[in-house]
């Protein structure tokens, strides 16, 4: 079991996502969310939490990703203190995913 996060690449997420069943959870405001995020992100927020909790089993991978890789850490060790065992953060965050091109949501497509 782990006793912290992991920081990975985005790659490495999408990897973890692909292969792994990971969920990946977006922590930043909801106005940003909802202009583009990771396919597939669960927006984590305050209110949505317990809905995570709901859906998520804590043996299962996730994945936290903010706007630059910083704040993501501080939620990511807070699941790792709520008993999550696989938790990662994302390296340079939603700004590096999209460098990476790797797959987004848009509110405009």
């Amino acid at each position: 079991m782990m006793e912290t996060f992991t920081e990975i690449l985005p790659e490495q997420a999408w990897h973890l996502l692909e292969q792994e069943g990971a969920t990946l959870v977006d922590i930043r405001d909801a106005r940003r969310y909802v202009y583009s995020h990771p396919q597939g992100a669960f927006h984590l927020t305050n209110e949505s939490y317990g809905r995570l909790l709901d859906e998520v089993d804590y043996d299962e991978p996730i994945i936290v990703i903010c706007y630059h890789g910083v704040s993501s850490r501080n939620a990511a060790q807070f699941l790792v203190e709520q008993g999550f065992e696989q938790v990662y953060s994302v390296k340079g965050g939603f700004d590096a995913w999209q460098r990476s091109e790797l797959p987004i949501e848009t509110a405009y497509t």
